[in-house]
């Protein structure tokens, strides 16, 4: 079964922009040894889509998703995911 994510196109003019599926949950939980993130499908979905996102050509290295404790996640921690430098 192949699964097709739209991809919002990256134009530098207009920045980053990350769409979310309806009704997406993600839940992050952080220990002493381990990062767990839980999802729906439809946070699943939407976690891969901004991942894709970041990962188009053109975008900058130091862009990033910043998913903010209690809004988009349910967590006690925030979650960022940032392009690096290539090499």
């Amino acid at each position: 079964m192949d699964h097709l994510i739209d991809v919002p196109e990256y134009r530098s003019e207009e920045g980053l922009r990350f769409v979310w599926d309806d009704d997406f949950e993600i839940e992050l939980r952080v220990t002493a040894t381990e990062v767990v993130v839980k999802a729906n499908r439809a946070g699943l979905t939407s976690l891969a889509r901004h991942l894709l996102t970041l990962a188009q050509q053109g975008v900058r290295a130091g862009s990033h998703v910043h998913l903010t404790a209690d809004q988009e996640i349910e967590s006690d921690v925030d979650l960022i995911v940032e392009l690096r430098e290539t090499g």
